[in-house]
């Protein structure tokens, strides 16, 4: 049998060889889709004093935190993986990328001491379901589900929960204000009991100017929640 597990594993391996999506490197198991390499050392950290802000944003009443893992680089690597996220349906480097910046978070003591003291919840920022039926997943989820790994005491919230009720067109290109406009009115929280009385940890790919999340936040302000971190993998 032991033999026969490693015909297999060897044969698995030169179909389908693990390697690193982002770099080429060989990867392993458990990291699937990217390498230590490029997880730790690749790409330059957005918060490396861990303060509560990682923007040149001034946050909205209620918002605790808003924190980036990496700074995006246009054009460059780390552009080329979220891409492959969002739109080759490499959908499993979410679950790497969120497994980082779970890890990221305990080493930001603002953020780790208000999440280890308080009930939370993780909100990926959600799809209109239009949206979501044509791309098939939501990558700001497999990003949470990354996320939970590091703190499993945290519940994702159920797609149903919070929705996207505006299919608004893509921002790309939009001054600040036509981007708070796009996004007005947006979501809606559709069982209260999910962020009532906790603090929700609102989970993205990319920080830009904050229009998404901030809408976002203000809806589950108006539903009860206490307090709000935004966590994103990169800082625009």
């Amino acid at each position: 049998m032991r033999l026969l597990t490693q015909l297999r594993n060897g044969f698995s391996q030169l179909v389908f060889p693990r390697v690193c999506v982002c770099c080429g490197r060989e990867n392993t198991a458990y990291q699937r889709q990217v390498c230590t390499f490029c997880l730790e050392d690749r790409f330059a950290d957005a918060n490396p004093e861990n303060k509560l802000v990682s923007s040149d944003s001034l946050l909205p009443e209620g918002i605790f935190a808003q924190h980036a893992l990496w700074q995006f680089d246009k054009g460059g690597a780390l552009q080329h993986l979220l891409h492959q996220l969002k739109y080759q349906r490499l959908t499993t480097i979410g679950v790497d990328l969120g497994r980082k910046l779970g890890h990221r978070l305990y080493h930001n003591p603002h953020i780790a001491a208000l999440l280890e003291t308080s009930e939370s919840v993780i909100v990926p920022v959600p799809l209109h379901y239009l949206k979501f039926r044509y791309r098939g997943f939501n990558q700001a989820f497999m990003i949470a589900q990354g996320l939970q790994k590091t703190w499993p005491d945290m519940p994702i919230c159920e797609a149903g929960d919070i929705v996207r009720t505006k299919n608004t067109r893509t921002q790309t290109g939009f001054s600040l204000q036509k981007r708070i406009e796009n996004m007005q009115d947006a979501f809606k929280v559709r069982k209260q009991s999910v962020v009532k009385d906790k603090v929700a940890v609102i989970v993205d790919d990319v920080f830009t100017t904050g229009s998404t999340t901030f809408e976002l936040a203000q809806t589950l302000q108006k539903a009860g929640s206490q307090s709000i971190i935004i966590a994103t993998v990169a800082q625009a």
